[in-house]
């Protein structure tokens, strides 16, 4: 195993396995419940960004520990139950990433920018523009892994953000910060739309003003012209999530969700993709819940075949969640699918650098990115390099 391919595999240890924070410096982004990558934080390493597990259960037994010394942050290899150092050599040096500026920033109404978008990674902002949800408000629909009502009990974030509201923030990031991308979700509401339409008239109002990619997520619409729609008001990519994909395990997890079949959603993806672009379409697939990674390689090829981008990450459980002492997947799991399927979105021209925004291009979630580079340099290198025939 050379240098990169350990860092990675360090990378995808982490983001199954989390990491103890000796301590907790000022200036650090992370975030707690809510929509996204919840209980995480930002860390850099050589040069790559990801979120990594801080706040959950399995962090708090992790074999890995961040320490500040003189000369920075390093990880060490921790004792999994007493957290004690094993040695003072460490794996690797990290770096945090800082409190974004617009931060400081709040609407004539003296309402927070940071409680209406975040900074997800280092350079993208995300925001969930209704954080309440019809499933979520029924515990015989909700997800049992999602956490959206957290931070609005806690006062972290309002329940709906205005196109105004989005806009003004929007527009802060990218001038004070630099942000590359936005990403909007939403809870779903009780309309035939699904999202569509708040998404639709968040996207109108950003573009007016700012010159940023978007991607929208939602689940789909009853109406397929509601994609046009989207695409017209200025969203770039789309993303619609199965999570979980065997049929009975999604009636298990998500009973709400499942009322859509897979079946279903590959019906939605192919009119998505006649819109918005082979390549443009995402879905966000949580391994670990109990689709076999078999079954998950399976269905990204039929996704890649329709030209949708299957974004797979380790399920991380949340704290408050049905699913909150649920164990993430191994690492070992983790590779026997993003190895494989980084080949094959490569052959086939659709990766992370060919989307243009989303969490898929962001890629901080998963360590997906990374094996699809690894073909890159693979069918880069010299005959001779790979020992054969010169």
């Amino acid at each position: 195993m050379n240098q990169v391919q350990s860092q990675q595999r360090l990378i995808t240890e982490l983001q199954t396995k989390g990491l103890r924070l000796s301590s907790r410096g000022k200036g650090q982004v992370s975030r707690r419940g809510g929509a996204g990558p919840s209980d995480h934080q930002a860390v850099t390493i050589d040069g790559t960004t990801v979120m990594v597990p801080i706040y959950t259960e399995s962090a708090w037994d992790s074999p890995f520990s961040a320490e500040q010394t003189s000369d920075g942050v390093h990880i060490y290899e921790a004792d999994a139950q007493s957290g004690q150092l094993i040695d003072r050599i460490p794996l690797t040096n990290i770096s945090f990433t800082n409190t974004p500026a617009f931060y400081s920033g709040a609407t004539a109404d003296g309402i927070p920018y940071s409680h209406i978008a975040t900074l997800h990674s280092k350079d993208v902002l995300a925001t969930t523009i209704l954080q309440t949800c019809i499933r979520y408000e029924s515990r015989k629909k909700a997800c049992k892994f999602c956490s959206i009502g957290q931070s609005l009990r806690a006062g972290r974030t309002i329940a709906h953000k205005t196109p105004e509201q989005l806009a003004e923030v929007a527009k802060a990031a990218v001038e004070l910060d630099g942000i590359s991308q936005m990403i909007m979700t939403t809870g779903t509401p009780a309309t035939p739309d699904r999202g569509a339409k708040v998404l639709a008239d968040s996207a109108r109002a950003i573009k007016a003003v700012v010159d940023i990619p978007i991607q929208g997520q939602c689940e789909p619409p009853a109406d397929p012209s509601w994609y046009q729609v989207m695409k017209d008001a200025g969203i770039d990519t789309l993303g619609m999530h199965l999570e979980v994909l065997g049929q009975s395990l999604r009636e298990e997890i998500l009973p709400g969700k499942a009322e859509d079949t897979l079946e279903d959603y590959m019906v939605a993806f192919e009119q998505a993709v006649a819109v918005f672009g082979r390549g443009q379409v995402s879905t966000y697939i949580l391994a670990g819940l109990g689709d076999s990674a078999q079954y998950i390689r399976e269905v990204s090829e039929r996704l890649i075949a329709i030209g949708v981008y299957p974004f797979v990450v380790p399920f991380v459980p949340i704290r408050g969640t049905p699913l909150e002492d649920h164990p993430s997947p191994s690492a070992d799991f983790m590779e026997s699918i993003l190895k494989p399927l980084g080949q094959r979105l490569f052959e086939a021209g659709m990766t992370s650098e060919t989307s243009k925004a989303g969490c898929n291009k962001c890629g901080a979630c998963s360590t997906l990115s990374g094996y699809e580079r690894d073909a890159k340099d693979q069918a880069d290198m010299p005959m001779a390099q790979m020992g054969g025939c010169r």
